[in-house]
């Protein structure tokens, strides 16, 4: 859950600097330093302690610890790691924060909670330091004022995969590109002819279903922070998902049974109960594992439009740390190129560099699946990232879900959910500002 709290008081050749960075660009009124970026000297790091308070999703921890090993190696520093559960994230470094003592660096799921007490990178980086990253992703870590309070340092997109397996005993083609009508037309086929019991999965998820809303042409949060939603094109987007629920295309009593929790549907997956399933790249690593059938991840369906809808994870530094230079560096120095590349591959995470984006990462197993996921990536609609990056976007993915499942449940009409939507979004809006 966001929340919105306010705490405490008052260049690409930087992926190829050694020990010592002198930060380029030069001085901007939207810079906290009126005097320009700092010069950073990676050398006199030798022998302090920064403190890095982070989340694990899974693999990503041994590549963040083989990453920390070779940053104290360069740089002669020491990397205090102390890991939390994400669900006591938030809260602990809200406390830490409020006790006036901050980490050095954190990795976050929601950077503008801490934009107050956050150092802004182009301070130490320059003006140009966002053009290192994706366009769209570099559009979610800056405030209306210009300043750069975090990095992102992993992303997700949505996107399909399918039972290649089933496909071919099918005799269906696996797609290259196809529409939403095609996807369900194919997977309709693909389950009758393997007797499978649904044609489409798709997590439980606000995000997920956001991804539906995004292909019909619209989002709930625009770039300025408010309201986006187009009525009339939600209506068609949650119209044609809400039949497909009814009908039992999509799984209803997965759907149902959840309530407004999240609940992912890689078990129906696995299980080889449905040829087609709506989730992201984390499955791929576990499905490398355990599923006992070909699949492959493939492009995403189009209505509208095209594309996913963007997820992520951000590092953050503290100005008020014992070291907020140090913090600083180490943010980034861990999403130089070389440095992500390792540590991407490892995890199954999309890189959020756009030299990576544009070269790619050679994974270690499932590349092609996860090229197809990046190359997703320039699909997806510019307002989907600030949609994602709102604070106020949590609140209203719940909202989402819970006025889907009012329709599918045969409680109001989709005329009504969305009424009800557009309402629950002007007030999350309100309450995040």
């Amino acid at each position: 859950m966001r929340l919105r709290v306010k705490i405490g008081t008052a260049g690409l050749a930087l992926a190829a600097m050694a020990l010592t960075a002198c930060a380029p660009g030069s001085s901007s009124s939207s810079s906290d330093s009126a005097s320009g970026p700092k010069t950073v000297d990676f050398k006199s790091f030798k022998g302090k302690t920064l403190t890095y308070v982070y989340f694990t999703d899974g693999p990503d921890e041994q590549a963040t610890r083989d990453a920390i090993a070779k940053f104290e190696t360069e740089t002669g520093a020491k990397v205090n790691l102390q890991i939390l559960p994400f669900a006591d994230l938030n809260t602990s470094l809200q406390a830490r924060l409020s006790a006036g003592n901050a980490p050095e660096a954190a990795r976050v799921a929601d950077w503008q909670v801490y934009k107050d007490e956050a150092v802004d990178f182009k301070q130490y980086f320059g003006n140009d330091y966002p053009k290192e990253f994706s366009p769209g992703v570099a559009s979610t870590v800056q405030d209306a004022a210009g300043h750069m309070y975090a990095v992102p340092s992993d992303l997700t997109i949505n996107g399909p995969m399918i039972n290649v397996d089933a496909f071919k005993k099918a005799g269906v083609a696996v797609p290259t590109k196809w529409t939403w009508e095609q996807l369900v037309a194919d997977a309709k086929k693909v389950a009758a002819a393997n007797k499978m019991p649904y044609a489409v999965a798709i997590d439980k998820s606000g995000n997920r279903l956001s991804t539906v809303l995004s292909q019909y042409g619209t989002v709930m949060i625009g770039k300025d922070g408010k309201n986006a939603l187009d009525k009339d094109k939600a209506a068609k987007a949650l119209t044609f998902f809400t039949d497909l629920v009814k009908n039992n295309t999509v799984p209803k009593d997965f759907w149902l049974g959840s309530g407004s929790k999240y609940s992912g549907a890689n078990e129906i997956f696995l299980a080889k109960q449905v040829p087609v399933y709506l989730s992201g790249p984390w499955q791929v690593g576990a499905f490398a594992k355990s599923a006992s059938f070909e699949w492959a991840a493939v492009p995403n369906p189009c209505a509208e439009r095209c594309g996913g809808f963007p997820g992520g994870k951000f590092m953050v530094a503290f100005k008020n740390s014992k070291e907020p230079t140090l913090g600083a560096a180490f943010v980034q120095w861990m999403n130089r190129t070389e440095n992500q590349s390792e540590v991407d591959k490892t995890a199954f995470w999309l890189p959020t560099r756009q030299d990576l984006t544009t070269s790619g990462v050679k994974y270690p197993s499932r590349d092609s699946d996860m090229a197809t996921f990046i190359s997703q990536i320039g699909e997806t609609p510019e307002e989907t990232w600030a949609t994602n990056s709102s604070p106020a976007f949590t609140k209203s993915a719940t909202a989402l879900i819970a006025e889907t499942d009012k329709v599918v449940a045969g409680q109001q009409d989709v005329a009504t959910a969305v009424t009800n939507l557009s309402a629950a979004i002007d007030k999350a809006i309100k309450e995040s500002s």
